[in-house]
């Protein structure tokens, strides 16, 4: 690693062995300051690398022999909860005996109880969640020595003001407090100067080195004639994965349904569907079964991806910070990526509004696409496996690797991402492998059980 911190030698072999060979800005600014116990207020925007900024000081100083909540990280959404926790387990894999917990809605609260009774040193969890187990007696804070707000702003915007205060004054006065934001607004600002000691102020760089490379397009067209550009953009050789924003869930399952009968391989993203439907939904974007999400803004903030070429504001987004938030999920860790803005004459200034409030200038969308007739099909590259099995049964991403690649004969190319959760796995495989792989799984063993599995995208 270059421009490493004042980290131990075992995370920086984590570190590198994961692939990083630099820390960011944002890391090389946070990571001293919270060694040194220090407040901190950052101004961090998505794909910056926050995240290993607060864990791998949380990883260097927990005490693994104390089985009692030492850190404790607020996020917006299950989501981002479920992430956030994924990269302390990774970045934490050599600290044995590390115990780490999600506390958020959506799912079932007992087990979460029943995790806390048993001993945690890191929990990771939303507000809503977190003031439900305090007001149950479930939880107890008084051994934390660092509370992280992730996406503070995020938090504050969807109304979790309060429940946020509420958990601040719940931990001891002597922790160390790291608010990190896209933004800083006032609000941000007041929780700030009410909750922290003396912070720190520090801030992504906005220099070209640092800020992603977002070609931001402009295609005015009425409303009732946007399907045919968008299946147009989408179909490209040079998108692979896209999410499209609507306004509303209405407009998602229309174009959701648009969609599918161009043959476009989409899937819906919004508040109504269930934890484990989303985890699903995602988990098909990430490894490649599917290619364009359909999204509320629900899912501008706090999902895992990586990698997405291409962000449709299929309608105007109500806030330029939405618009932003949006956006951010494409260009991200230095590649460039697109997004496409549909303006109808109904929207007004809306354009020149986004460009004054988001310091961004549009481009037309080139003509030969803004009148394009839809096109044919596109199909995703991979299948996804559900796998009935995860990490409470022991199952890890190499027993699925040797299962298929050994039982089931497929070569090692032929199998995709891995996701491993508590009671289950998801496993990506390509597309001219997925019956073989079924079959295979389906009639042999996985570390010697038979675990139900089936094609789930």
């Amino acid at each position: 690693m270059t421009d490493s911190p004042k980290l131990g030698e075992s995370l920086l072999g984590v570190v590198a062995s994961l692939g990083f060979s630099a820390f960011t800005p944002i890391q090389q600014q946070a990571i001293p300051l919270l060694l040194e116990g220090r407040d901190v207020l950052a101004r961090s925007p998505t794909g910056s690398g926050k995240t290993l900024a607060f864990a791998l000081p949380i990883l260097e100083t927990t005490q693994l022999a104390e089985r009692a909540l030492g850190a404790l990280v607020l996020c917006p959404t299950r989501e981002l909860s479920a992430q956030v926790a994924r990269e302390f387990r990774r970045l934490g894999r050599d600290l044995v005996g590390l115990r780490v917990v999600v506390l958020s809605g959506g799912e079932t609260i007992r087990p979460q109880v029943e995790s806390l009774a048993r001993g945690a040193h890191i929990a990771v969890g939303t507000p809503g969640r977190l003031i439900d187990l305090l007001s149950r007696d479930a939880i107890r804070l008084d051994a934390v020595r660092t509370v992280v707000l992730d996406e503070a702003d995020r938090m504050l915007d969807m109304g979790f003001r309060a429940d946020v205060e509420k958990i601040l004054r719940a931990v001891p006065r002597r922790a160390q407090r790291a608010l990190f934001s896209a933004t800083i607004p006032d609000p941000i600002r007041t929780l700030s100067r009410s909750f922290q000691r003396d912070p720190i102020e520090i801030a992504a760089p906005d220099s070209p080195e640092s800020t992603p490379e977002v070609r931001h397009l402009l295609a005015r067209v009425d409303r009732s004639a946007r399907l045919a550009p968008l299946a147009a953009c989408l179909a490209r050789e040079s998108v692979e994965s896209a999410i499209v924003f609507c306004n509303q869930k209405v407009t998602v399952a229309a174009l959701v349904d648009d969609l599918s009968r161009l043959g476009v391989s989409v899937a819906a993203l919004h508040g109504d569907l269930e934890q484990f439907d989303r985890d699903q939904v995602l988990a098909r974007l990430r490894n490649g079964s599917v290619r364009v999400l359909v999204a509320t803004d629900v899912a501008a903030r706090g999902i895992d991806i990586v990698d997405l070429d291409l962000v449709v504001n299929y309608d105007v987004p109500t806030r330029p910070e939405d618009y932003v938030h949006r956006v951010g999920r494409t260009a991200r860790a230095g590649k460039s990526g697109e997004a496409i803005t549909f303006i109808a004459p109904s929207d007004g200034d809306a354009a020149k509004s986004l460009e004054r409030a988001c310091g961004i200038v549009f481009e037309a969308l080139p003509k030969d696409v803004a009148i394009a007739s839809p096109t044919g099909k596109r199909p995703a590259r991979m299948v996804t496996l559900f796998v009935g099995g995860g990490r409470k049964d022991k199952v890890r991403p190499t027993d699925l690797l040797g299962a298929l690649t050994g039982d089931a004969g497929l070569a090692g190319s032929d199998v995709g991402k891995i996701e491993i959760h508590d009671k289950y796995a998801y496993v990506a495989v390509a597309r001219d492998a997925a019956r073989q792989a079924l079959e295979r799984l389906e009639q042999g063993k996985i570390k010697g059980r038979r675990f139900r599995v089936t094609r789930v995208g």
